[in-house]
């Protein structure tokens, strides 16, 4: 039996983030939890929402810990979390520290304790125009000193390794890549009882294409909902997301060009209703102009869509070839690729079967496993 190490994780995405970083952090230790020889610390700054807490359930090999009562403040949550878990993560006796986004604290190389950083992205300095100028200067004031305390850096793509060699000025032997998994809700098709309560509970159309992930300008949803005065009128777009000024914008849209009976924007919807979602839907869109991964891509194909995405970041490395890619600024294009993946093409099938074998790589174990190995070679 292998000696037990003792891991400290970054949990203030896993507690507070429903989507994204979140789930990052909440499938892999989920995944980590499960191998044998790893005693899992998850730390964080509080609670957190308890719906996202609760999908990471503490067991024999996993706890969760957060500051005491010296910390309770929004600016000693925050201090702790760049600098006071240190201290705490020795009395624990933490062998190695994994910041799952993107961070690690200030001073914890001196420590003792090895560090392992995930870098999902840099688009805060590819694309500074989605962010406020301050924030973009903190980002990247933070990514370089993440640099400097980094043992081992993790990239989640080739795209997101390229960024970070480029921007950070690291030599690309520095940078392993080990690819984001998908959580397991999206590995079992729901069954037709289930189906029919989510047709129901949200009055879907017949027939839809599916957009998941946040409804942000750089996302670009907007070019699929211009794509539908190009497509059968029976086809309408499902957006899943929180409500933000960009869906404002894309409301604003749809009612100039009389789109109310075709674009339906879901709020607030349950994880456990998500893969129902996908597996009724014709096809999956996702037109965003940067990503480190797009890991809404790999559910959607999992579950059995075609995909559509867009060219120009790590979209084409997600959904592998027998997806198909567009510029994210040509609405036709969008509307002539999803016309060539919905129920009933020549082809669809062959495409979906061919996508699913491609996204293997990308099962639940992989990417835990792989870490665990990096833990143990790092001591």
């Amino acid at each position: 039996m292998e000696e037990c190490i003792k891991i400290g994780l970054d949990a203030k995405r896993i507690v507070r983030n429903g989507t994204g970083l979140g789930s990052y952090g909440r499938t892999l230790a989920n995944d980590l939890a499960d191998i044998d020889g790893l005693d899992l610390m998850l730390y964080s700054p509080d609670k957190g929402r308890d719906n996202l807490r609760n999908q990471v359930a503490e067991r024999e090999n996993l706890h969760f810990c957060y500051p005491n009562g010296l910390y309770q403040t929004p600016l000693g949550k925050a201090f702790w979390r760049s600098k006071g878990i240190i201290s705490q993560m020795q009395h624990d006796g933490i062998q190695v520290y994994h910041g799952l986004s993107g961070e690690l604290p200030v001073g914890i190389r001196k420590s003792g304790i090895k560090t392992v950083v995930t870098i999902h992205d840099l688009i805060f300095m590819r694309h500074p125009e989605y962010y406020h100028s301050v924030d973009v200067k903190i980002y990247t004031r933070k990514f370089r000193q993440t640099l400097q305390e980094a043992d081992r850096i993790v990239a989640i793509s080739e795209c997101t390794k390229r960024d970070i060699c480029e921007l950070g000025g690291i030599e690309p032997e520095r940078v392993d890549i080990i690819y984001q998994s998908c959580a397991h809700r999206f590995s079992d098709s729901p069954d037709n009882r289930q189906l029919w309560q989510v047709r129901d509970r949200y009055g879907l159309a017949d027939r839809y294409i599916l957009n998941v992930g946040s409804i942000e300008q750089r996302k670009n949803v907007l070019l699929a909902v211009k794509a539908l005065n190009r497509l059968p009128e029976d086809v309408s777009l499902v957006i899943v997301g929180r409500h933000t000024r960009y869906a404002d914008e894309i409301l604003h849209y749809v009612n100039e060009n009389r789109l109310h009976d075709r674009v339906q924007i879901l709020h607030g919807v349950p994880d456990d209703d998500l893969p129902a979602l996908y597996r009724m839907a014709d096809a999956f869109v996702y037109p965003s102009r940067y990503e480190g991964f797009g890991i809404p891509i790999i559910e959607a194909i999992r579950l059995g869509l075609p995909v559509v995405a867009c060219t120009g970041s790590c979209l084409e490395e997600a959904g592998g070839p027998d997806s198909l890619y567009v510029n994210p600024d040509d609405d036709e294009a969008m509307a002539h690729a999803i016309s060539q993946v919905l129920f009933g093409v020549e082809g669809r099938q062959r495409r979906i079967e061919l996508s699913q074998d491609y996204v293997k790589r990308f099962e639940n174990t992989g990417a835990a496993q792989r870490f665990a190995d990096l833990y143990r070679e790092m001591l």
